[in-house]
């Protein structure tokens, strides 16, 4: 259904691929080096590429994604979440998806704002904090905070409980599947991004209410009446 703007009393934001950018020259570099391989094992290089990134940077992403098309159950998301609450990231210099400050400066006292990551609370803050975007976020939300993780929808209605609004009044905005469906799960609304890992297809096929390029164009979507 197409996203209703007039309804929307907060905003729930993931993280990677979504505020923090994806690494695409790694991912182009990948990609040079799988256009040298057979044609019958790799038809899409660039797809294949992205794929794997996101393996070796969100496991549970992935995995949802290839059982996006044949269907969920409660077995697969437990194993999702089980995924994300051990994963713990390296040290790594974090970049910014380009227009993501501004876009939250527009925002920020219009809405209040939170931050749903399946990170660990450390590397979520250092991403936060590396570009002075802690003061935007009125509720950080981390891969321990709540019972479960994305794609349940536990994060964003402890948010929502935080940010004292209905469920259904939070908006969320992620990169990928998971995103979608635990905003769904939350009986939000939802945004997919196509500045991380996700395609299009996917995401309207989870159930995205609307796509944007960026998270970037986010403000204006929303400020646009």
């Amino acid at each position: 259904m197409p996203l209703d703007t007039s309804c929307i009393g907060a905003l729930c934001f993931d993280v990677d691929g979504t505020l923090s950018d994806t690494d695409d020259e790694y991912t182009a570099r990948l990609a040079r080096i799988l256009n040298h391989a057979p044609r019958f094992a790799v038809r899409n290089p660039e797809r294949t590429a992205r794929r794997l990134v996101m393996w070796s940077e969100s496991p549970g992403n992935a995995l949802l994604g290839l059982t996006d098309t044949v269907g969920l159950d409660d077995e697969v998301i437990a194993l999702i979440n089980w995924i994300h609450r051990r994963r713990r990231r390296p040290g790594r210099h974090y970049q910014l998806v380009p227009g993501v400050d501004g876009m939250l400066k527009r925002l920020h006292r219009r809405y209040p704002m939170a931050v749903i990551s399946a990170r660990d609370e450390g590397s979520t803050m250092a991403f936060l904090e590396q570009f002075s975007l802690t003061g935007f976020f009125d509720v950080i939300v981390t891969a321990l905070s709540a019972r479960h993780t994305k794609p349940y929808p536990d994060p964003i209605l402890l948010a929502a409980q935080k940010m004292n609004v209905a469920p259904e009044a939070c908006l969320m905005t992620g990169d990928t599947t998971v995103d979608i469906w635990a905003g769904r799960a939350a009986g939000a609304q939802t945004v997919g991004v196509l500045c991380g890992f996700g395609e299009e297809e996917e995401l309207r096929r989870t159930g995205a209410d609307w796509i944007l390029p960026s998270t970037a164009g986010l403000a204006d979507l929303i400020l646009a009446d």
